[in-house]
């Protein structure tokens, strides 16, 4: 069944969704169980959904395990900012880098080796080639249950407070900037094949979606080498949001090689927005705050994520024009660069090196 932009803009954001309405429960869990507990919670959810997705035998176990390791997604989010606050509050810079690092590469690998290699090495099943990248999650959370300690709270202490202040200006325009890098990101993803097909630019498909998503990498490796020279200051956001911005622009202007390397600037953008985001609760809050922070950033960023594609979408089935597609992304890169100004970092307390 054909699909319009809207409905398009929809089924990618449906998980995103899911995102911004559970995230909030990760925050409630960490104040009750510890973020470390909370982290190992949250790959058993992951890799066990991963599994049963591929093992089981009917499409509402897909769609059930997908759900399940959409919470266990939820959760980890602000618990490996919490982590940081905990494990490596003098290495903010390189720790953040490190695991966000680690989400690219579990983004990219899987995407990368299944089709060639691990499809054919279980003799053509999905299912089981599902189920194989379940295996990594879970040797994970058994390393963190076996080789990290639990932190237990001293008697008496009530549990941390879990509910995001949604009063606090900093939350609002750390979510806002941080969702609309993800929207830009998203956006690209769902909409850059319709939109190249409407150009008559098909053959820019594959390499712009390759691009798009394979430079993320090099964002982590900037911020870990240099942490104390960006995380923190006010003109790496900004520089962020110009160059999403300019680069959503090259992409509309140009075609071949050249508009592929502009979606991968955009992806590249998004990813070190990511990294700038996810670095400042552990710098601006304290240990026990860190999950509270990051929950009210990341529910406002997935929101923002979900309803920015759905309604460029919308705007594309009501006019006809293709460029409601690259515009949303045009659009996100200035407000990504006009919501930092007003931002108050003063309170960055921590050091980034």
């Amino acid at each position: 069944m054909p699909l319009n932009e809207k409905a398009v803009g929809a089924l990618f954001g449906l998980p995103i969704l899911l995102l911004a309405t559970t995230t909030v429960f990760g925050s409630l869990l960490i104040s009750r169980l510890g973020a470390r507990r909370a982290l190992a919670l949250a790959l058993v959810l992951v890799g066990a959904g991963g599994a049963l997705r591929g093992l089981g035998p009917s499409l509402p176990m897909l769609f059930a395990m997908t759900l399940v390791m959409g919470v266990g997604v939820a959760i980890a989010q602000p618990s490996l900012p919490s982590l940081v606050a905990l494990w490596a509050p003098d290495r903010v810079g390189l720790a953040t880098a490190a695991f966000s690092n680690g989400f690219l590469v579990g983004e990219t690998l899987p995407a990368a080796l299944t089709v060639p290699f691990v499809v054919r090495l279980f003799g053509g099943s999905w299912e089981a080639a599902l189920a194989f990248w379940s295996i990594p999650v879970l040797a994970t959370a058994a390393l963190v249950i076996a080789l990290t300690p639990h932190q237990a709270r001293a008697a008496g202490v009530p549990p941390p407070r879990w509910w995001p202040d949604w009063r606090k200006a900093t939350t609002w325009q750390l979510g806002l900037f941080l969702g609309g890098a993800s929207a830009a990101y998203f956006g690209f993803n769902s909409f850059l094949p319709d939109y190249l097909r409407a150009v008559h630019r098909p053959e820019s498909i594959t390499l712009s979606l390759t691009l798009l998503n394979l430079l993320q990498l090099p964002a982590s490796l900037i911020i870990a080498a240099v942490p104390g020279a960006i995380l923190g200051r006010r003109w790496p956001f900004i520089a962020t949001g110009v160059l999403t911005a300019a680069a959503a622009v090259a992409f509309g202007a140009l075609s071949g090689l050249s508009q592929a390397v502009a979606a991968g600037v955009v992806g590249f953008a998004a990813a070190f927005a990511f990294m700038l985001v996810l670095a400042m609760p552990p710098l601006m809050a304290e240990a026990g705050d860190v999950h509270r922070l990051t929950a009210g950033i990341t529910t406002i960023q997935y929101a923002t994520a979900f309803l920015a594609p759905l309604l460029a979408g919308a705007i594309w089935d009501a006019t006809g024009q293709a460029a409601s597609a690259w515009l949303l992304v045009v659009v996100a890169g200035l407000a990504m660069t006009l919501i930092p100004i007003p931002m108050r970092l003063g309170s960055v307390r921590r050091a980034v090196a």
